[in-house]
C-alpha cells in the first residue's frame, strides 16, 4: 500500500493516496448516463487523471460556485503527482483568496480503470503526458465523461483519428470534450478579434500571400519560467517530444485556434477549408547544466539519448507553416528558448491585415513586454476620418475606459486599463467558467467540435509535412 509522498500538513486538503481507491464502489449500470447540469453549487465533480503538466493545478487555482472542493485524482506515483500536488497545497494555504481543495489520491498502477470503474466525479480533467492523452479522452468519453483537456489533445498525424472519434462518441454519449484555449481570454487578442469584426475600422480580411500573409502569429516560451510564484520544475518527459509533442503541434495549438476564432468568428472550419503550403521545425539545443536546472536531474534519462549531440539536448520544440485558411493565408510559429531576457517572459507577436487597416499586437522591449495592440491605417486612407471612426468605435466596445494614443500620422495604440489586462494563469479560471457554462447548457456552440477537428487537422497535417521536408 503506497502512503503520501508529502509531509503531513494541517491545510484544508486530504492526500489519501491508496492502492484500494477512492470510494471502493464500481459504478452501476444507471450511473453510467451522462450528468446532466443545473449549475447548482457543488454539482460539478472534478476527477484530475494522470497530472504530469502544471496546467492541470491551475484549473484549480480558483475555485467555483459549481463545482465540488472534493478532487479525485488518478495517477501513477511520482514526482508529476507530488508537483501537482503541492501546487494545490500552495492555492489552499496562500493567504489571500486561499482555496479549500480536498485532494482524494488513487496511485495504484491500475489508476485509469480504476477511475473509469469508480467514476466519483462527472468531469475529467486531463493534462500531462501528450504521447497518452488522446487515449485517455477518447477512453473517457467512451465511459460517459465530460472532460476538459490541456492542449494539445493529438500530437501526430497517425493519432488524429483516434481523436476524431472522439469527438463523434462524446456527441453520441452527450458529454462535452473541451480544450483549454487561455488565450482567447487575453485583452489585446478579445481587442483585435473585435476591431477586425467592424467594418468601418478594418475593413475586410485580405488574402495575403506566402511573403504577407493575411495573419500572421508567433509565439516565444522559455523552458525555464516561473509558475505561481515558484520556479517551475519540469519533468523529463517535457523534453521528449515522443511524449510532449514537437513544438509544431503544441504551442500552434493556441495559434491555429485564434487564427480561426479572430479571423471567422463563430463560423465553422473544416478541413477542406485547409490548404498546408508549406511547414518546418528546428531544435532548441539545451546544456547539460540548464537540463538540470529545470528538471532537477543530473543525467539525461535514457529515452533522450536519442536527441543528445556532444552532451547537448536537441529538442524539437520550434516550428513554423503556412497554409491557407477559407483562401486566406496564415502563418505561425512556435519558439522555445531557455530563459527569457529579464522583466521578460512569454510574448505573443500577431498581425491582421485588412482592407482598412493593419491590427498589430507587439510585446517587444518597446513596449515594456506587455502586449500592446497598434492600429495602422493603410496607405492612401483619410487619416482624420480613419482617426474618428477609431475613437468612436473603440469608445463603444464592451471593454470600459479603453481610449486611443497617437503615435505617428498612420498609427493609433489602444490604452488599455490595468485592471483589463488579467495574467496568463487567470485565464485558466475564465475558460473552466466558461466550460461550466456549457455544461449548464448542455451543449457546445456549434462551431467548437468542428473548429477543434481541424484545428488538429491543421497542426498534425503541418508536422507531417515538415518531418517529410527534412
Amino acid at each position: 500500500m503506497k502512503r503520501s509522498l508529502l509531509p503531513i500538513m494541517a491545510l484544508a486538503v486530504t492526500v489519501a493516496f491508496s492502492s484500494c481507491g477512492g470510494s471502493g464502489k464500481t459504478a452501476k449500470k444507471e450511473d453510467l448516463k451522462p450528468a446532466s447540469f443545473t449549475g447548482a453549487k457543488g454539482e460539478v465533480k472534478i476527477m484530475t487523471l494522470d497530472p504530469g503538466h502544471f496546467h492541470a493545478a491551475l484549473v484549480q487555482k480558483d475555485m467555483y460556485e459549481q463545482v465540488s472542493s472534493d478532487v479525485y485524482v488518478y495517477a501513477p506515483d511520482g514526482n508529476d503527482l507530488k508537483e501537482h500536488l503541492k501546487r494545490i497545497i500552495g492555492y489552499n494555504s496562500r493567504k489571500e483568496n486561499a482555496t479549500a481543495w480536498n485532494e482524494k489520491v488513487y496511485t495504484g498502477s491500475d489508476y485509469l480503470e480504476k477511475m473509469l470503474s469508480e467514476k466519483p466525479g462527472n468531469v475529467v480533467v486531463i493534462s500531462g503526458n501528450n504521447r497518452i492523452k488522446t487515449e485517455y479522452i477518447k477512453k473517457s468519453v467512451e465511459a460517459g465523461l465530460n472532460v476538459l483537456a490541456d492542449k494539445p489533445m493529438v500530437i501526430t498525424a497517425d493519432e488524429f483519428p483516434k481523436l476524431e472519434d472522439a469527438f463523434n462518441i462524446a456527441r453520441e454519449k452527450g458529454v462535452l470534450l473541451y480544450d483549454i484555449m487561455t488565450e482567447r481570454f487575453s485583452v489585446t487578442t478579445v481587442l483585435q478579434r473585435e476591431l477586425s469584426m467592424l467594418p468601418d475600422v478594418f475593413g475586410k480580411l485580405d488574402s495575403g500571400t506566402v511573403e504577407k500573409p493575411a495573419v500572421e502569429k508567433i509565439s516565444v516560451h522559455y523552458f525555464y519560467k516561473n509558475v505561481s510564484g515558484s520556479a517551475l520544475v519540469r519533468p523529463a518527459w517535457f523534453f521528449d517530444v515522443d511524449q510532449q509533442g514537437e513544438g509544431i503541434v503544441d504551442v500552434t495549438t493556441h495559434l491555429v485556434d485564434l487564427v480561426q476564432w479572430i479571423c471567422f468568428p463563430d463560423q465553422v472550419v473544416q478541413k477542406v477549408d485547409i490548404d498546408m503550403i508549406a511547414a518546418k521545425r528546428w531544435p532548441t539545443v539545451l546544456s547539460k547544466e540548464e537540463f538540470k536546472e529545470v528538471t532537477k536531474l543530473d543525467q539525461y534519462p535514457g529515452y533522450l539519448a536519442k536527441d543528445v549531440k556532444d552532451d547537448k539536448l536537441n529538442v524539437f520544440a520550434n516550428g513554423e507553416f503556412v497554409y491557407k485558411i477559407k483562401g486566406s493565408v496564415a502563418k505561425v510559429s512556435a519558439i522555445w528558448n531557455y530563459k527569457a531576457p529579464e522583466g521578460a517572459g512569454d510574448t505573443h507577436y500577431s498581425i491582421m491585415r485588412g482592407s482598412k487597416s493593419i491590427l498589430e499586437i507587439r510585446q517587444g522591449v518597446e513596449e515594456k513586454y506587455d502586449p500592446t495592440l497598434y492600429i495602422i491605417a493603410k496607405e492612401g486612407s483619410d487619416l482624420n476620418t480613419f482617426a474618428t471612426n477609431l475613437d468612436k468605435v473603440v469608445k463603444a466596445l464592451p471593454q470600459t475606459g479603453l481610449t486611443i494614443e497617437n503615435v505617428n500620422k498612420t498609427t493609433w495604440k489602444v490604452v488599455i486599463p490595468a485592471v483589463l489586462k488579467v495574467g496568463h494563469e487567470s485565464h485558466f479560471a475564465q475558460v473552466t467558467a466558461k466550460y461550466l457554462e456549457y455544461l449548464k447548457d448542455g451543449k457546445l456552440p456549434e462551431w467548437e467540435v468542428p473548429n477543434m477537428i481541424t484545428k488538429y487537422y491543421t497542426t498534425t497535417l503541418a508536422l507531417k509535412l515538415a518531418k517529410a521536408a527534412k
